[in-house]
Parts: C-alpha cells; structure tokens; sequence
C-alpha cells in the first residue's frame, strides 16, 4: 500500500499545464481548455465537442436567460437549419455580410441537388418571410420569438475554441414592433441582460456600447454590444450583440401591418444573440498556470470534498464525515461533489480539481475529524480557512459569494488598468504597441475608421473600433478626432480584437 501511494503521489507532477499564461498565451489557452476537460478537439478543423464540464456552464446561463426573456413575454420556437439560396440573397448587405462563411449542401447521397441549399448562419432571413405570413394587423403585433439552437459559420481565419468554431451554440432572438420606440427600448433592455451573464455569471466587466457603421451587423440599423477585453493579448472580444434591424428586412420580406386606424405600415424588428464564446472569455479572463478558475455561479461543481486519510487515522470516519458534507451541501443548494476514489493521492487529487477549475475545495483529515471542523482551500487565491461542521452551509455560502466578488473585482482592476485614453494617433500608437484598449475621441467617419484599419495592419492584426461607449464621457468643445484631426463628434473604444 505504502509503495502505490508513493507512485500516486509522483504521477501528480505530470497533471499541470506545460505553457504560462502570461508566456505563450495562446498554447495555455488551447491545453487549459483540453485539460480542464471543456472541450475535446473533433476531427473536423474549427469543430469542438462540449464535454459536460463545458455544457454545464452553458445550461446555468440558459436557465437565467431563458426566464428573464419569458417575463418579457418572449417565446420559444425552433426553426429549420435550412435556408434556400433565393431566400438568403434577398437582403444583399445582409448576404454580403455573410456569405464567405455559409456552407452549403450540393449533395443528396450521390446526386447532386438541383438547387443547393444554405445551413443557417444565423436565422433572419429564416424567420422573416414567416412574419410577413403571421403579421396582418396591430393585433399580431409585437411578435417576439427567440431559439436555443446552433449555427455554422465557415471561418477560416484562427479557429480557437469558443471563440471561433465553425459551429457553436447560441440563442437568437427575433422580434417585430409597430414603433421604432417599442423597438429601441427593447434593444436595451436585453442588451442589460447581456451585461449580468457577463458581469453577475461569469464576473466579468464590460461595456456597453454602439458599433461604428463599420462594425455594425450587415443589414441593420444599429447594433449595440457588450465588450469585454483580454489584457494578456490587447485584445477585445464582443461578448454579445443586440441589434436594432430597423424597417429593412421588413421592406425586403413584406412584413406590413394595418394599425387602428386602417393605415398600412411596416414593423420594426430588432434581433440579438449570444453564444458560447462567453465560456471562452471566462476561461481566458480568469484561468491561471494551474488551469482553470470557475466563478462559483456557474460552476457545474462549486464545492470538492476531499478525504485526507492518515495511516494511523480512522479512515472510515473520515469518509463518513465526506460523505455527510457533500450530502449538508446539497441539501442546501450547493452543488458539492465528493472524491472519494482511493487508488489517487490528496495531492493529486488537489491537481485534478485545481486544474478543472472548482472554486472551493474541502479538505478532511484526522485533526478536522476530531476538532469537528473541516479546512477550506479557495482556488481563487489559494487561501486556507477552518470552519466548524455545525454552521458549514452557512459559511461555505459566504465564502462562494466572496469568490464570485473577488474574481470580478480582480479582472475590473486588470481591464481598467489596461484601458489608455489617447488624443494623438502617435499617442494611440504607443497604446496600441502596449497592447492597449484605448479610448479616443473620433470624427465617426467610415473612410477615417478604414484608414485606421489600413495604418495599423501588421503581424498582431490591425486595430479596429470595439465600440462608443453608451455613457459617454464629457467631450469638451474644440475636441479633435486622434486619427483625422476633424472635430471629435464622441469618445469611441478601439484596439485589437478576437
């Protein structure tokens, strides 16, 4: 016995990640992903299986989201993946916009079809002519659908999991109002939404903002988004987007309306969306050298509980009192697990966890056994604390929430520390070579966002508008544009991006 335990023991050195973080950050990123038993790699270049560890997550966000949508009065449907080809076209921004990603289907077992047909990249030009059917009168509206499926994008640029797969999970909501009011409002109130998964789920910061003409979805009137960063690569990531699609599919699908007064008018439409890249930004923000860090609030497991037997000690006491834990914890809505298998070491036990990332471990040994305690280990911090079994659930609820808090707050310091505002273009050079994301004052003028794009173009990518922020800092008058020199019209985010 003593021998296989030393063995154990050894093999525990071989658990942790061969790359830092901070040194190849995106060879970390791919083995932490791997190691913490998120995703497998599948065949198929830019396609990843979600492992329960990784669904999980997904499903604890679904649960929020999908409940607050339903107070709206939003409902669930299922449309098909399929989308014909004369359908896709008829909103021509819109297919632009998309069509060096759609896969298409040209073959039916060995014939080929005669009119090959589109897998959805998202679901507008699915949906709509629908609405033009359902949509007659004031009393149809508004209409407001949303699904929980999946959708292909054929990129080949980087595929990198969660962030840019071929094919990933999202909810896409589809909405039609008879006032541009009705609409707008709405535009906002999901985009709130969007902000708490990031920020209350996944203790993430962002912002909220509006994208440049540029930058905004193809076909659409405006689009806001929520942006998160990454200070390890200088890079934003558009964490979620909801678009306002104004009067234009409307105009292209037919989708008309009579209000009360027997007027013909066209609806207003938003749709929005967000997908699982929100589970790679929380790998990316909050991982470290050991693996993966979970915020407790959607950790599949939030609690371990270890066993720590000593040769002399009463083993079966110590697994009894586990057990009893794990069984405390889960009464009380913790989601605890016990590890209770004895051919592992604590030790490599603690690797393995730590590596999956579980915010807080519990540890019984003999001297817990006898003081009626049990010793807590945050994966946060690393920090250490005894607790008495009697108000366990109690204090192990205190402990998540700080967790949860302590995560937020840290990536805030580091995102805050890594924003720079510029009124220069050789000031917002200097940002951008520090792998800044940078706030400047902008003239809002395409041609000057593209010039942008074209002075900036290298090996790490070219920089980019991320967005205007909605609360917009004071902009004193005579303010002038970093990249033009024209007058500054308002404060816009830029750097480079996922």
């Amino acid at each position: 016995m003593g021998g296989g335990k030393k063995k154990e023991v050894k093999k525990e050195t071989g658990l942790g990640l061969s790359f830092k973080k901070d040194a190849n950050f995106g060879e970390w990123y791919s083995e932490v992903v791997v190691r913490g038993e998120m995703i497998e790699y599948y065949d198929i270049s830019g396609c990843y299986i979600l492992r329960p560890w990784s669904m999980g997550i997904w499903e604890v966000m679904q649960v929020f989201f999908d409940a607050e949508i339903k107070k709206m009065k939003i409902k669930n449907c299922y449309f098909p993946l399929f989308v014909s080809s004369s359908v896709l076209e008829k909103e021509k921004d819109h297919i632009e916009g998309f069509a060096p990603e759609v896969a298409w289907v040209t073959k039916s077992g060995k014939s080929d079809l005669e009119i090959p047909i589109a897998i959805r990249p998202t679901s507008e030009t699915v949906m709509y002519p629908y609405f033009s059917k359902w949509i007659r009168g004031h009393r149809d509206l508004p209409l407001k659908l949303n699904q929980w499926c999946n959708v292909v994008r054929w990129e080949f640029s980087n595929p990198t999991p969660f962030i840019r797969s071929r094919e990933f999970l999202w909810q896409e909501g589809h909405t039609a109002f008879a006032t541009k009011e009705e609409a707008d409002e709405e535009v906002l109130q999901v985009l709130e939404l969007y902000r708490r998964i990031y920020e209350e789920f996944l203790a993430i910061p962002v912002i909220k903002g509006k994208k440049s003409e540029m930058e905004k979805f193809a076909g659409g009137l405006y689009t806001t988004s929520v942006e998160a960063f990454i200070p390890n690569t200088g890079r934003g990531v558009q964490g979620a987007t909801s678009h306002c699609l104004g009067q234009n599919f409307a105009k292209m699908f037919e989708i008309n309306f009579e209000n009360e007064k027997g007027e013909k008018g066209m609806v207003w439409q938003n749709s929005w969306a967000y997908s699982t890249r929100t589970i790679g930004v929380m790998v990316m923000v909050h991982g470290d050298d050991k693996g993966l860090v979970l915020p407790p609030k959607v950790a599949s497991v939030q609690v371990v509980v270890v066993p720590v037997p000593f040769k002399t000690a009463d083993t079966q006491g110590i697994l009894d009192a586990c057990a009893a834990t794990v069984e405390t914890l889960l009464e009380a809505g913790v989601r605890a697990e016990g590890d209770l298998r004895d051919n592992y070491s604590p030790g490599w036990k603690y690797s393995h966890w730590e590596m999956k990332g579980v915010p807080l471990r519990i540890e019984i040994g003999p001297k817990d056994l006898e003081k009626n305690q049990v010793r807590c280990v945050r994966r946060d911090n690393g920090s250490k604390q005894d607790i008495t079994r009697d108000n366990l659930v109690e204090q192990v609820n205190v402990l998540l929430d700080n967790i949860q808090q302590s995560l937020f707050d840290a990536a805030k310091e580091k995102r805050d520390a890594s924003v720079q505002v510029v009124k220069t273009w050789d000031e917002f050079k200097d940002a951008l070579a520090q792998k800044k994301m940078i706030l400047a004052p902008w003239c809002d003028e395409e041609e000057v966002e593209k010039d942008v794009k074209e002075r900036t173009r290298g090996e790490m990518g070219a920089a980019k508008s991320l967005c205007s922020p909605l609360e917009q800092p004071e902009l004193p008058e005579g303010t002038i544009c970093f990249a033009s020199g024209k007058p500054a019209k308002k404060w816009t985010y830029w750097g480079r991006s996922y």
